[in-house]
């Protein structure tokens, strides 16, 4: 795998481990950094438990991979998140796919601070909402063939978290927190914590949004 930029450490697919107990504790809690969160989630809130967090972490941070989820589009830009594991520098890169085939593009990173530009909840979601296309096989000759998976995560739940700590807008409809939560318990979230743990994360990244209000979209055509 592929990016410019990236030239000095080894992308690994990361897409397998978002099926793996303990990948959602690693993720999002990173929006729960600024330092105004005195009761950070536990890892249980996300599925699995604290050691499955733990031994995730080990894979997720490992100096020598730097795992990369793609969330390609049909329509419009996609995304890439790659895991930036460098000595000394350690965090996650967000980048944009144009449509037009140029090449990634990073648009923010999260370190132990947000640093970048974000996208409005009508962004986010555009992309979550908006799968490539499954490859379509060509006509064969002889018996049907299936057609061969399109690449990069399809599932409209993890794209959506994959991609949330990208949120920087102070004004999220009155139905994101239940989008938020159903995304969660697809993703192997306790139903019974879901919506207090949406609450939560969309608490911290508006908060954030109000705190830099002069933050451009990437979409936007600033």
């Amino acid at each position: 795998m592929l990016i410019e930029g990236y030239d000095d450490g080894p992308l690994t697919a990361g897409e397998p481990l978002l099926d793996r107990p303990g990948f959602w504790a690693n993720h999002l809690p990173v929006m729960c950094s600024d330092g105004d969160c005195a009761e950070r989630p536990d890892p249980e809130r996300f599925g699995g438990e604290g050691a499955d967090a733990d031994a995730l972490s080990e894979v997720l941070f490992d100096p020598g991979h730097r795992p990369v989820f793609r969330v390609p589009a049909a329509t419009g830009p996609g995304a890439v998140v790659v895991y930036r594991n460098l000595a000394g520098d350690y965090g996650t890169d967000y980048l944009l796919t144009d449509p037009d085939g140029s090449g990634p593009r990073r648009i923010a990173r999260w370190d132990a601070d947000f640093a970048g530009t974000g996208l409005t909840w009508r962004e986010l979601t555009g992309i979550a909402d908006a799968p490539s296309s499954r490859a379509e096989a060509p006509e064969p000759a002889g018996p049907a063939e299936a057609p061969e998976p399109a690449e990069g995560v399809q599932d409209t739940a993890s794209r959506l978290l994959l991609l949330l700590p990208l949120l920087t807008d102070p004004d999220v409809p009155e139905e994101a927190p239940a989008r938020v939560a159903t995304a969660l318990t697809q993703a192997g979230a306790p139903v019974r914590t879901a919506s207090a743990t949406a609450n939560h994360l969309l608490a911290h990244l508006t908060r954030r949004s109000r705190h830099d209000p002069a933050w451009a979209s990437p979409l936007s055509g600033s």
